[in-house]
C-alpha cells in the first residue's frame, strides 16, 4: 500500500471524526458535547500523522509531529474528563462528581509548553530522513522531552483504563459490555502505538486505533442501545405484570407466556401451545380485533361473571419486517366493580340508598328531553316538622323515617318510575299518571308509622302533585310547583294530598308580578302608610298607627292580605317596612307645628331583624327628618320576640336608650310567657280582643282582660286595647283601667289627609 492510500485513510478517518463530533453535539444526552469535544481533539494528532506519512519535506514534517505530540496531550486530557463523566466517577468525601485533579491541568500544560520549545533547544525529538517507499520521510530521533511526554500520556491512560476496570467490575452483567468494548478497544489501540513507536516502523499508522477508540466512544455514548438488557427487563416487567401477555412468532406459534397468562388458563405446565389453544378457546379468534384496540368481554355468569379487556397487536423492525405478533388480556373485574360503586354513590343518596337530588333531577330532565312523561305527575314528599321529630326521637329515630319512607315510595314505584331524595326531609317522584290513587294513598298517609324496636311513632307527610304539561323541560320548577300545592294544607293534619292547580298558578303568576313591581311602586308612592287612631280614655285621639297600603294603578286598592304575606316570606317586607319608617317620620315632621303632641307607631316584622341593622335605620330616619324619637313608637309582635329572646330584648333596650317607646302587639294570640313579661323591656302592651271575640262566656273573658290590664298596670306598662268595634267595648274596657284605644269604633285605618281632617274636627 502506497503512502498516499494512507494519506486517503486517514483523510477518511478524520471526516468520520467531524461527523461523530456534529452528531454528539446535536443529541439530547448530556454527555454529548463531552464527546463532540473529544473527537475534535483527535482529529488534531491524526493530521499530523497525516502529514508527517504524506510528506517529503522536513518543515512539513515537522509541524506534522508538533501536532502529533501536542494533539496527544489535548486528546490524553480530554479523554480523562470524558472518563469522569461516562464511568460517574464521583468523590468519596463530597459524592459529587471529581473533575480532573488541577495537577493533571499543569502537568499537560507543562508538557505542551516544553514541546514547543523543542524548536529552540532541541531537548526533545529531532528528526532523521529515511527512505519509504521510494520517498524521503522523516522519522523522529525521540530525547527526554518526548520520553516525559510518553510517560504522561500514558499515565493517563493507565489511569482511564484502571477506572473502567473498576467500573466494569461493579456494574451487573448486563451493563459491562459499554465499559468493556471501550476498555478493549482503549489497551489494543495503546499497544499499537506502543508497537509503531518502540519498534521505530518507518511508516506510522498508530492514530489508526485511537480514531476507531474515538468512534467507539461516540457509538457507545450516543448511539448505543443495550438490547440485551432492554430485553430482560421488558421480559421482567411483563412477567411482573398481571396482564396476562402470549407472543407468537411469525409463523403463528406461540413462543412465550408469563405467569398471569397460565393462571388465566388454569394450565401450569409450559405447554405454550395448550395455553394458548385455551385463550382462543375462552375468548375466541383475537385476531378479528381491530390492532391497537380493547374490547370488553365478559366471562362467566352472574354473581361469578369476569370482565376483561382483550387486545392484540404485530411487531415489527425498522425494516417493516414481521417479527411476530402478542396477545393482551387485562382482567378488570375489580376495576369496574370499584367505578361501579363510586357511581352509586355519585348518583345515590348515602342514607336511603335511592336517587339523590341531583340524580333524580338528571333523569328527569332527561326524560323530558326525549318527551316520554306524557300523562306523568311530579311529587314531592315532605315530611311535616321533622326538625322537631329528629329532636324529640333522636337522629337515629328520624334516619329509621327516612329509610322506611324511600322502601314505602319504592313500594309505589315500578320501572317507568323516578324517585330519590331532594332535601333533608323532602322526597321527588316522577310516576304515571296510571299509577296514582288518591284514595289508597290518603289511606296510606292517615296511617304511616314510624318503627324502630318497640318504638312506634306517626308521622304526618304530605305529597303535593304537579301535571307535567307540554313545553315543561326543568325539573326544579315542577318540583317547586308541586311543593307550592302542599301551601293549601300545610295545617291541615287530616288531608294529606294537594294538587297544583289554575288557583296556585295564578297565585304564583301575582306573586311574581307583585314582587317584580314593588321598586317602583315604592318610587312612584303607589305604596304609602294609612293611619288608624289610637284614643285615650276621653275618647280624644292622640295618636296613631302607621299601615301600609298599595294603590296600585291597575288593580287600585290592594288589600294587605295580597301582599304583606307574600314579602314576609319572600324577604322583600323589609324593603316596604324601610319606607313605611321614613314616610312616617317625614309626616311626624311636618306635624312638628300642627301636632307636636301626636305619636305614631310603626311595624317591626320579624323579618327586618335579620335582614338589616333596625336600629341604624329609624335612627337615620329620625336625624334626617329631625324628630323627637319619642313621638315614633317601635312595635313589635310577641311572637317575633320569642325567637333569640336575648339579642331581641338587647336590641329593644337600645331603642329605649335612645328615646324611643317600644309596643308589644298581638299580647294574648298564645305565643307568649308571662314569667318572660317581667324581662321584656316594653312601654305598652297591646291587648288583642280577637281571641276575646270567640268565646261564648263573657264574664272569663272580662276576668282575662282585667287580669291583663292588672298584670300591666303592676309593671309599670300602659295598656293600648286594639280591636275596639263598639262603644260598649270602649266603656268597659275604660272601667277594667285600659288606657288606649285602636279599633273600627274610632276609625279604620285612613289617608293622612283623612286622618289629619279627622282630628281637626274631634
Amino acid at each position: 500500500m502506497t503512502r498516499y492510500a494512507f494519506v486517503v485513510i486517514f483523510a477518511l478517518l478524520i471526516a468520520t471524526l467531524l461527523l461523530c463530533s456534529q452528531a454528539s453535539l446535536r443529541s439530547i444526552k448530556p454527555i454529548g458535547r463531552t464527546v463532540c469535544v473529544f473527537c475534535l481533539s483527535l482529529i488534531i494528532p491524526v493530521f499530523g500523522n497525516m502529514l508527517i506519512i504524506g510528506t517529503g519535506k522536513r518543515g512539513v514534517a515537522l509541524v506534522g509531529y508538533y501536532m502529533y505530540y501536542i494533539g496527544m496531550d489535548i486528546a490524553m486530557y480530554l479523554l480523562l474528563r470524558f472518563t469522569r463523566e461516562y464511568c460517574r466517577v464521583r468523590d468519596t468525601k463530597t459524592r459529587k462528581k471529581r473533575i480532573v485533579p488541577i495537577w493533571l491541568h499543569l502537568l499537560f500544560t507543562v508538557d505542551v509548553l516544553q514541546l514547543l520549545f523543542n524548536n529552540i533547544f532541541g531537548h526533545a525529538f529531532e528528526l532523521q530522513e529515511v527512505d519509504a517507499y521510494g520517498k524521503s520521510y522523516f522519522i523522529n530521533i525521540p530525547h527526554l522531552g518526548v520520553s516525559i511526554h510518553r510517560v504522561i500520556c500514558y499515565s493517563a491512560i493507565a489511569i482511564v483504563i484502571f477506572v473502567f476496570v473498576k467500573r466494569a467490575i461493579k456494574v451487573p452483567m448486563l451493563y459491562k459490555e459499554r465499559y468493556i468494548v471501550i476498555l478493549f478497544t482503549l489497551i489494543m489501540g495503546t499497544l499499537w502505538q506502543a508497537y509503531y513507536v518502540f519498534g521505530r516502523i518507518p511508516i506510522d499508522r498508530s492514530m489508526i486505533g485511537f480514531t476507531i477508540l474515538g468512534l467507539m466512544i461516540y457509538y457507545f455514548s450516543i448511539r448505543y442501545r443495550p438490547l440485551r438488557l432492554l430485553d430482560s427487563m421488558l421480559a421482567n416487567i411483563v412477567s411482573d405484570t398481571k396482564v396476562s401477555v402470549l407472543l407468537y412468532g411469525p409463523e403463528g406459534r406461540c413462543i412465550w407466556v408469563n405467569d398471569p397468562a397460565k393462571e388465566l388458563t388454569g394450565i401450569s405446565s409450559e405447554n405454550l401451545e395448550e395455553i394458548s389453544n385455551t385463550v382462543t378457546t375462552l375468548f375466541g379468534d383475537i385476531n378479528s380485533i381491530p390492532e391497537a384496540k380493547e374490547v370488553e368481554m365478559i366471562l362467566g355468569t352472574a354473581p361469578n361473571e369476569r370482565c376483561y379487556m382483550v387486545a392484540h397487536g404485530r411487531f415489527s423492525d425498522r425494516y417493516n419486517m414481521d417479527l411476530g405478533s402478542y396477545v393482551k388480556i387485562r382482567d378488570i373485574t375489580s376495576e369496574k366493580e370499584r367505578i361501579k360503586k363510586e357511581l352509586f354513590a355519585a348518583n345515590h343518596d348515602a342514607l336511603t340508598g335511592i336517587y339523590n337530588r341531583e340524580y333524580t333531577f338528571k333523569m328527569i330532565s332527561d326524560r323530558l328531553k326525549q318527551q316520554t312523561l306524557k300523562d306523568y305527575y311530579v311529587a314531592s314528599t315532605y315530611i311535616c316538622d321533622f326538625k322537631m321529630f329528629n329532636d324529640v326521637f333522636g337522629r337515629e329515630f328520624g334516619d329509621a323515617a327516612l329509610i322506611q319512607i324511600s322502601d314505602w315510595l319504592k313500594s309505589y314505584a315500578d320501572d317507568t318510575c323516578i324517585y330519590g331524595r331532594i332535601a333533608g326531609d323532602t322526597f321527588g317522584s316522577c310516576l304515571p299518571k296510571a299509577l296514582f290513587d288518591q284514595e289508597v294513598l290518603e289511606k296510606d298517609l292517615a296511617n304511616f308509622k314510624v318503627k324502630m324496636g318497640d318504638t312506634e311513632q306517626r308521622l304526618v307527610i304530605h305529597i303535593g302533585f304537579c301535571e307535567i304539561e307540554d313545553g315543561d323541560r326543568d325539573p326544579s320548577v315542577l318540583f317547586d310547583r308541586a311543593l307550592m300545592a302542599l301551601d293549601s294544607i300545610k295545617d291541615d293534619y287530616r288531608k294529606h294530598v294537594a294538587f297544583f292547580d289554575k288557583k296556585i298558578r295564578e297565585k304564583m303568576i301575582w306573586d311574581q308580578e307583585i314582587s317584580s313591581q314593588l321598586d317602583v311602586a315604592i318610587a312612584e308612592n303607589q305604596v304609602v302608610p294609612y293611619l288608624q287612631p289610637i284614643a285615650d280614655t276621653s275618647g280624644k285621639i292622640v295618636g296613631a298607627e302607621a299601615l301600609v297600603r298599595w294603590i296600585h294603578p291597575v288593580h287600585g286598592f290592594m288589600s294587605p292580605g295580597d301582599f304583606i304575606p307574600l314579602f314576609e316570606d319572600n324577604g322583600m317586607i323589609t324593603d316596604l317596612d324601610k319606607h313605611i319608617w321614613k314616610s312616617t317620620c317625614a309626616i311626624l315632621s311636618r306635624w312638628e307645628k300642627t301636632h307636636p303632641d301626636f305619636f305614631i307607631s310603626v311595624n317591626v316584622s320579624p323579618k327586618d331583624f335579620y335582614m338589616t341593622d333596625v336600629l341604624a335605620e329609624i335612627v337615620s330616619d329620625v336625624v334626617e327628618y329631625d324628630i323627637d324619637p319619642h313621638r315614633l313608637r317601635i312595635e313589635v309582635t310577641e311572637s317575633s320576640i320569642m325567637r333569640d329572646t336575648e339579642d331581641k330584648m338587647r336590641l329593644l333596650e337600645e331603642f329605649r336608650k335612645q328615646g324611643f317607646i317600644i309596643e308589644m302587639d298581638d299580647f294574648g294570640s298564645g305565643y307568649s310567657s308571662l314569667n318572660m313579661l317581667k324581662d321584656m323591656p316594653v312601654d305598652i302592651l297591646k291587648i288583642d280582643m280577637k281571641f276575646l271575640g270567640k268565646s261564648n262566656d263573657e264574664e272569663k273573658a272580662d276576668i282575662i282582660v282585667k287580669n291583663v290590664i292588672r298584670l300591666a298596670e303592676d309593671l309599670q306598662i300602659i295598656s293600648l286595647a286594639e280591636g275596639v268595634e263598639t262603644v260598649e267595648q270602649f266603656e268597659r274596657l275604660k272601667e277594667l283601667g285600659c288606657h288606649l284605644f285602636q279599633g273600627y269604633y274610632f276609625s279604620k285605618p285612613i289617608p293622612v289627609a283623612d286622618f289629619e281632617e279627622l282630628v281637626s274636627k274631634s
